[in-house]
């Protein structure tokens, strides 16, 4: 049995480096075109076999080119395929990244195969769900399937871990919020989730606070560079982010989420498991690609470490 389980997306990612973002009706030759493997879920899947863990992915993708491809990428990476869907006459999702000069991104999506994740793939994966140590989810696949994946999993005694991203347009059904034991969003969607301002880690604290009111157990604010904010009913603490030069910054989110499953999975404490997800995002956007530059676990430890690898 697999000790992480990721229940979410797949997507191929169509890269273009540009100088700078484009303005409305602008175009612009881009420096670079790549085709990486990518969506939240394979993200988070890849990013915790890198760091040592027993992963299985719940997914679909489409019986195209980029399907297989990604078959072959998640068989590389030691990730079981036992739950991943295959979807006759349907396309792989795709996402359209630009990333700017800096190492910052934009990010427009297709769900294509996604979409098929349904509550009855869910349900034929139950076994697997409850075996796990912890569990990982996204919002890029079907709500109602999260929920119910989220609800087998608590039941069980399984980690919940919900990334919120992309951002929610409206509240999360407080139904799914109680199954979390960590909800994880960024500056933007913590903002979009409680309608607060979160611009100091006071604020943040606050907003982070109305979540756990509404049922999750803990809040990581994950603030870039800055580190990672953990908010709980008895107060809260900003876990520092390590200097790095970036490069990309896509998937940073997700390294940080597998880093924190497994580090909870290995049964560290809690601090320690943040500083595990803020190493391995720390390395995550020092290399092109979503998942082109995630680590190792000793690599991960070396930056916490303080030794140059």
């Amino acid at each position: 049995m697999a000790d992480i389980v990721v229940v979410g997306s797949l997507n191929a990612d169509l890269t273009i480096n540009v100088p700078r973002f484009l303005k409305p009706g602008e175009t612009m030759t881009g420096t670079k075109f790549s085709v990486f493997t990518g969506g939240k879920g394979g993200n988070q899947a890849v990013a915790a076999a890198r760091l040592g863990a027993k992963v299985a992915m719940v997914g679909c993708v489409g019986d195209d080119a980029n399907g297989a491809m990604y078959k072959d990428a998640l068989r590389r990476e030691g990730v079981s395929l036992e739950a991943l869907r295959t979807i006759p006459g349907e396309t792989t999702g795709v996402a359209v990244i630009t990333v700017d000069e800096s190492g910052e991104n934009t990010i427009a999506i297709v769900p294509g195969a996604n979409a098929d994740l349904s509550v009855d793939v869910i349900t034929e994966c139950e076994a697997l769900i409850r075996g796990a140590k912890a569990c990982l989810f996204q919002l890029e696949t079907p709500l109602p399937s999260i929920q119910h994946a989220a609800a087998l999993a608590r039941q069980a005694g399984v980690t919940v871990i919900l990334d919120p991203a992309p951002a929610p347009q409206a509240p999360l059904p407080q139904a799914l919020v109680m199954l979390c034991d960590y909800i994880t969003p960024n500056e933007t969607e913590l903002s979009l989730l409680t309608g607060m301002p979160v611009a100091t880690i006071e604020e943040a604290a606050q907003a982070a606070l109305k979540l756990i009111g509404q049922g999750a157990k803990a809040v990581v604010n994950k603030r870039g560079a800055a580190g990672a904010l953990m908010v709980t009913r008895e107060g809260y603490r900003l876990y520092e982010g390590f200097k790095v030069k970036a490069v990309d910054t896509t998937a940073a989110g997700d390294t940080f989420n597998a880093g924190l499953a497994v580090g909870l999975s290995m049964g560290l404490n809690v601090p320690d498991s943040v500083r595990l997800a803020n190493a391995a995002a720390a390395i995550s956007v020092t290399g092109l690609g979503a998942q082109g530059a995630m680590p190792s676990f000793e690599q991960a430890t070396a930056l916490i470490d303080g030794i140059k690898m």
